[in-house]
């Protein structure tokens, strides 16, 4: 055995000892899709629509299942074909001739190889939560802004309100200059923190879950913001009442933002 394998060997050995080695060595035999220009489109739109079917899915079968209206926020709304053909042909094409000419380029200057090794689980975790918490404070000012000023209202994120009740696949339902500051907002914060490619993965995962999740508009015993303790999480129901009110609960994910600035409301005060 040569030296470079015995190497590569060494670190294999040292790396397998971390949980999540195995799930990145799988993930490793598709190299050459992941480092593909085409991955990044693929792998957010499938996500994405996945994360919606199940909801469309309730959307269809709650006017038939009366069980299903104690969990929805607007019992007597249900999204037509002609609401939903728009919002997912808006998604389709966004992806296509623009999420994936910037995934070319960024895939034509700065090519990168995987890592050998996983992330440390205590390491990927931290760095999610690290993500999430810089993309809501990145998001809470744009958001507020484009609320404050007329005109970033008006050529930016009107498009998105456009649905007062909000479903699964209005989610991604925008303008997009506002697609691009999402994006942007994505690929700073993994870089600024350096995160590996499978912590990347796992955040975009998390992120796209919790955007759908908050405009679902069905609140379950389950939902994120009745997991997480103290009301740190706003979640589904006031996201949904920013919809309808428009100056309020401008943080997508956290209410810390909107404790400090008095822009909380709170759903169940409603």
């Amino acid at each position: 055995m040569n030296s470079h394998n015995r190497s590569e060997l060494h670190v294999v050995c040292s790396s397998g000892q971390l949980l999540l080695q195995p799930l990145w060595d799988r993930l490793r035999t598709w190299e050459a899709l992941m480092q593909s220009p085409f991955f990044p489109v693929f792998f957010s739109i499938t996500t994405y629509v996945g994360f919606c079917l199940p909801f469309v899915v309730l959307d269809v079968l709650c006017p038939w299942v009366p069980a299903l209206r104690r969990y929805k926020i607007h019992p007597d709304f249900s999204p037509s074909a002609r609401q939903l053909l728009p919002c997912l042909g808006q998604t389709l094409f966004q992806h296509v001739v623009f999420v994936f000419p910037m995934t070319l380029l960024h895939w034509a200057v700065s090519p990168a190889l995987l890592p050998v090794e996983a992330p440390e689980l205590s390491q990927l975790a931290s760095h999610v939560v690290l993500c999430l918490l810089l993309f809501d404070t990145e998001f809470f000012v744009w958001h507020l802004l484009h609320h404050k000023v007329p005109w970033l209202y008006r050529t930016f994120h009107k498009m998105h309100h456009q649905n007062s009740s909000p479903f699964a696949l209005a989610t991604q339902y925008m303008s997009v200059g506002e697609l691009f500051s999402l994006g942007v907002f994505d690929m700073v914060n993994v870089l600024l923190l350096r995160c590996h490619p499978l912590t990347t993965l796992t955040f975009h995962v998390v992120n796209i879950w919790l955007s759908v999740e908050d405009h679902s508009g069905y609140d379950f015993p389950w939902s994120t913001h009745r997991l997480v303790p103290f009301g740190w999480f706003g979640g589904v129901r006031n996201h949904d009442l920013h919809h309808s009110q428009f100056n309020c609960n401008f943080a997508p994910y956290f209410t810390h933002w909107d404790k400090i600035l008095g822009t909380l409301r709170s759903a169940h005060a409603k």
